[in-house]
């Protein structure tokens, strides 16, 4: 199928699955204390979590959770809704076990969102693990009016997510990742924490970073009591698949595994702010040297897309 479909069909599949409890406890795998942690003071039954960029607008909560998922990530989200970029903008690479996209942040907005999100909130099928916000900047937005539209996002939907985290890493916003650059940063990381009610946020950062930018980006993070850092987003070097070098948008998959394990093992070297690491988890092995390497938490994508489901749960049972 086109993989934009295909996706499209999961997605659908997944919230019509999350309405019937019935067929959600046919789904439900089993959970074990073993691997349940506390990172950022939320308790997470399993450290595999869904990477942002999957259930954009948070319509499969429930199926996730019923998965064996130990927490989902929702959105990028923004404070209105947009397409995203023109299809085709999902593009398969099988032989590298890779995926490339320039999506765009496609999605319903943040009014949107939030309404589902607070209705699922009241009913009797929240899930019972954490859920996580990304939000991120609305296109035609100008950096230099971008933090105000991160905090629109955010008030809108503060009270429903258990942590949040603020994308400024996608190479499919034209000029986001400026917003990775000093005084920039600065005044974002001010802005959302002057109306954070509490909630834990953390920022993602992009592979394509100086080992010196991101040492930049966590001192601002310490400096403004970031809970974390999300490592890495898709990259744009396509050096590792040159017949598509020309392709635009960020590489995901086994070919930016070595970068953002190289990446996760610099912040623990000069960090103590807890990582969620992601970007090329293809396997147990890679899952684990996640863990070995310092991760407290990880997150799938393009590992579930190739693996399904099943994935997950061979990742568990080898922890």
């Amino acid at each position: 199928m086109d993989p934009e479909n295909a996706h499209r069909l999961a997605i659908a599949t997944l919230g019509t699955i999350s309405r019937y409890p019935s067929i959600l406890r046919v789904l439900n795998f089993p959970r074990t204390s073993k691997l349940g942690k506390e990172v950022f003071g939320l308790h997470f039954p399993n450290p595999i979590g869904l990477a942002a960029g999957f259930d954009k607008n948070g319509v499969a909560l429930p199926a996730w959770e019923a998965l064996g998922f130990g927490f989902v990530e929702v959105g990028t989200i923004t404070a209105k809704p947009q397409p995203g970029n023109p299809r085709p903008r999902i593009f398969r690479i099988p032989e590298l076990e890779a995926v490339i996209n320039r999506l765009g942040f496609n999605n319903e907005g943040a009014a949107a969102v939030g309404e589902r999100l607070a209705a699922l909130k009241n009913s009797q099928r929240w899930p019972k693990i954490p859920v996580g916000i990304n939000v991120g900047k609305t296109k035609i937005v100008p950096l230099d009016k971008a933090a105000a539209d991160y905090v629109e996002s955010f008030r809108n939907l503060k009270t429903l997510g258990d942590y949040f985290v603020l994308n400024v890493s996608s190479p499919n916003t034209p000029g986001l990742r400026k917003l990775q650059e000093g005084s920039l940063i600065r005044e974002l990381f001010g802005q959302i924490q002057a109306e954070n009610p509490g909630k834990p946020l953390l920022v993602k950062i992009a592979p394509d970073l100086t080992f010196e930018q991101i040492e930049e980006i966590l001192a601002l993070a310490s400096e403004h009591r970031l809970a974390g850092i999300v490592a890495t987003n898709t990259t744009i070097d396509h050096q590792m698949v040159p017949f598509a070098k020309n392709q635009e948008g960020g590489l995901s998959g086994k070919p930016l595994n070595g970068r953002s394990l190289e990446i996760l093992r610099h912040i623990r070297k000069v960090s103590s702010l807890p990582v969620i690491s992601v970007g090329g988890i293809m396997s147990t092995d890679d899952a684990k040297a996640r863990f070995d390497a310092g991760a407290e938490l990880i997150q799938l994508y393009t590992g579930l897309i190739y693996r399904g489901p099943g994935f997950l749960r061979d990742i568990i049972t080898s922890l």
